[in-house]
């Protein structure tokens, strides 16, 4: 089994409902996601999938989160907490719909270099 790893950032706007602190107000961060894939094959040229694929369906989901207030302007997070678990769930599931030819196996997105959550199932 091999896995692989790709990694982008963006930087987006949001603010935390159900809470009591800072994050109640709208803040911004500039977030680091690494999504890691998971494959058992090989091609003649011993690669499993191209990096480049891979980069480009991730570059395509945080783009549409890309400087952007994700509590009013991403649908998702219209009835979901704009938590960094959420997020991480969010791309998740907009990776698994896009890449079929390598299992997408966890998200994790950074919202400082200190502070990360990860989704998988």
């Amino acid at each position: 089994m091999y896995e692989l790893m790709v990694k982008d950032t963006f930087a987006a706007a949001h603010n935390l409902r159900d809470y009591k602190g800072k994050c109640e107000r709208v803040h911004g961060h500039n977030y680091t996601v690494m999504a890691y894939f998971e494959t058992a094959v090989l091609g003649k040229n011993g690669l499993s999938v191209d990096f480049t694929i891979l980069k480009k369906y991730l570059r395509k989901i945080t783009d549409t989160l890309d400087h952007r207030n994700l509590n009013s302007d991403i649908a998702f997070f219209e009835k979901n907490n704009t938590s960094t678990e959420n997020i991480a769930a969010y791309i998740y599931h907009e990776l698994k719909k896009k890449v079929k030819n390598a299992a997408v196996k966890k998200v994790a997105v950074f919202e400082s270099e200190n502070s990360m959550a990860a989704y998988y199932e």
